[in-house]
């Protein structure tokens, strides 16, 4: 029984395992039937690969002598290939926008130069062992000479990417397009964060040095993206993008103060005193760009370009400063030097080197150093244009007063206007504003030749001039054909003196004694004066013959009428002769009136009281009771009223003897002084 039943097991799994068999038999007829095309394919491929294959038939010692050779070049070309393929892994990332992530970029570009690198430094490497496979194929003739050929020139092709011009694209372009996107990076930093200077405390009392007008993380990413341009030889690009971006801020700083005067030519304007206001402008303006606009600007690409080196920094900045408009400040100045010699030039020359002067330690500073070279020059040949020309007008001041000697005297005995523009003149030079400079002036112009400049130079070449004026004022007194009328100028060039230049500084060097001589001299003079006009007039009005007889009223009217004709007759030729003479203080005009009123009106008054009744009902009255002592006195107070006139300076002669004419006749009197 038991062997019954195990014959059955057997029989049951022999069924199992024939079904399996078929089942398997099935399937693989199948898969025949579906190979069979498959086959037939690679039968007919079967002549091609016999050809392909044929090349490298050769004895089985040969073959295995080339694998150690292929071996050794495979590994090499191996990793090549690897690197390749990571640089295209990276693509995605550097062909992104840096903004969002710019850490993040700038580690991804690192890969992508390491990577590059690499491939710089290895591609000629498994080239070689390449070169090596094929030359040992070729001496032993392990393949046929037409696939040795096409090995030669996929290896020579291969060669040629290693020259630098086609290195450059092993990575399609990558690391160009990832540059330009830092660059295009590094510009928008820049133009977002700057921003003009505002204007509102521009020019405060207090010249304060600018802050970085740049955030702290934003230099440093700026910082980071030179660092990446300099390793790939762009930091010429960069240096361009942040001098246009920042000399464009400050132009921009700059328009506002509306500098187009900057621009202006010798031919635009006669004289300094046409754009006197434009130099005033130009040293606040000057000091503003340089301490605020360049200080920043100097102290900003000291923090950009800091780790670059000092000559880099340096050089950007003075690009900036000259593409901004530091050396039109300075072409301003060498305009007005070369402007017409006047002596309102020698007080503007001395503003511009005031000006100079009180930027030397900055403009030292900021453009010291060689990348500045041109603004150095500029700056040191304004200074020798500004030293020479003040110096030059100011020793030829004295000349220039002598010159004037041989003209006529002003015709209405005023004060000439070479008077009162020179004394004013040499006042502002001593004064506190213009001494110094122009003593600091005179000792740099003496050095420059070798000599000592003292202080008594100044002091002696003021009192010459005085001394010049004075013998112009002798000299022009006696050129006048009326006595009477050269009193008056004396009288008028005394006190002018006198007066304005009393608790002065020429004053304090001229000395008290000097003044009260010229005090001295104009009482002098209008003692004279009224001695030789006025005074004359009482005597005419004599009373002699006029004490009242019985039966000679009609002889007393005869007198009386003959001396008031006299009188009339004397009056207003004085009158009128004297109408158009000047006197220009207002003080010394009243007085001078007042004593010819004084002289006249109360002898005219009795005298009328007395006679006048003699000649009053006489039909011809009016032609001797011409005045009354009211119009006397009204006529005597309104003389001597000068006709206000534009204050201008005298003459000025070159070196070649030319003069420029560079204000109106210096020989009238100046303008009203009430």
């Amino acid at each position: 029984m038991a062997t019954r039943g195990k014959r059955i097991e057997n029989l049951l799994a022999a069924r199992k395992s024939l079904k399996i068999s078929l089942e398997k038999s099935k399937a693989v007829g199948f898969a025949l039937e579906k190979t069979g095309p498959r086959l037939e394919e690679i039968s007919l491929r079967l002549p091609s690969l016999e050809a392909a294959v044929r090349p490298i038939r050769a004895q089985k010692e040969a073959l295995v002598a080339v694998g150690g050779h292929i071996d050794r070049a495979v590994g090499p070309a191996a990793a090549v290939l690897k690197v390749f393929d990571a640089v295209h892994g990276l693509e995605k990332s550097l062909l992104s926008d840096p903004r969002a992530d710019l850490s993040g970029y700038l580690s991804v570009l690192t890969r992508l130069e390491e990577a590059l690198r690499f491939l710089a430094d290895n591609c000629g490497l498994a080239i070689q062992w390449l070169e090596d496979i094929v030359e040992y194929l070729e001496d032993n003739s392990v393949a046929d000479e037409r696939y040795l050929l096409n090995l030669k020139n996929s290896l020579k092709t291969l060669r040629e990417f290693q020259t630098d011009e086609v290195r450059a694209v092993l990575d399609g372009g990558l690391l160009s397009a990832a540059l330009e996107k830092l660059e295009s990076e590094f510009r928008r930093l820049l133009t977002e964060h700057s921003v003009p200077l505002p204007m509102a405390s521009s020019f405060g009392d207090q010249a304060l040095i600018a802050p970085s007008p740049l955030p702290v993380p934003v230099i440093q990413k700026l910082q980071a993206i030179i660092e990446r341009l300099t390793a790939n030889n762009r930091l010429d690009r960069s240096i361009s993008i942040y001098v246009e971006v920042r000399s464009s801020n400050v132009r921009a700083s700059l328009q506002a103060l509306n500098l187009d005067y900057l621009e202006i030519s010798i031919s635009e304007f006669n004289d300094v005193q046409s754009i006197e206001g434009y130099i005033a402008q130009w040293g606040k303006h000057l000091e503003f760009a340089v301490k605020h606009l360049f200080e920043a600007e100097y102290k900003l690409c000291n923090d950009v370009f800091e780790k670059i080196g000092l000559e880099v920094w340096m050089g950007c900045f003075a690009k900036i400063a000259a593409q901004a408009g530091i050396l039109a400040f300075l072409q301003f100045g060498k305009t007005v030097t070369e402007s017409k010699k006047d002596p309102i030039k020698l007080l503007k020359l001395l503003d511009i080197f005031a000006s100079l002067n009180k930027l030397r330690l900055d403009f030292n500073r900021l453009f010291g150093g060689k990348a500045c070279i041109e603004i150095q020059s500029l700056t040191r040949d304004l200074i020798k244009r500004v030293v020479d020309g003040a110096c030059e007008i100011f020793w030829e001041l004295l000349v220039q007063v002598e010159l004037q000697r041989q003209t006529p005297p002003p015709p209405d005995g005023g004060v000439p206007r070479l008077v009162s523009f020179v004394t004013d003149y040499c006042n502002r030079l001593l004064g506190d504003d213009y001494r110094p400079i122009l003593t600091q002036v005179l000792v740099i112009h003496r050095s420059w030749k070798q000599e000592k400049f003292q202080e008594r130079l100044l002091n002696d070449s003021m009192l010459n001039i005085v001394k010049a004026i004075e013998l112009n004022l002798e000299t022009w007194s006696k050129g006048y054909e009326d006595a009477v009328l050269s009193f008056l100028f004396m009288m008028n060039n005394h006190w002018h003196f006198y007066k304005h230049l009393k608790s002065t500084k020429l004053g304090d060097l001229l000395g008290d004694v000097w003044l009260r001589e010229h005090e001295q001299y104009k009482e002098y003079y209008a003692a004279m004066y009224l001695r030789e006009t006025w005074a004359k007039l009482p005597a005419l009005l004599s009373r002699e013959g006029l004490i009242m007889h019985s039966g000679g009223r009609a002889t007393a009217r005869d007198l009386v009428k003959k001396r008031l004709k006299a009188f009339n007759e004397a009056f207003d030729e004085m009158y009128k002769k004297q109408s158009s003479w000047v006197i220009s203080e207002k003080d010394l005009r009243e007085k001078t009136c007042q004593v010819a009123v004084q002289a006249i009106v109360p002898v005219y008054r009795s005298y009328m009281q007395n006679y006048g009744p003699l000649v009053e009902q006489d039909a011809s009255a009016s032609k001797y009771a011409k005045y009354t002592a009211q119009s006397l006195e009204k006529m005597l107070t309104s003389l001597f009223l000068p006709k206000p006139k534009k204050y201008g300076s005298f003459n000025a002669r070159h070196s070649n003897g030319k003069l420029n004419n560079v204000g109106t006749n210096h020989y009238h009197s100046s303008p009203t002084v009430v």
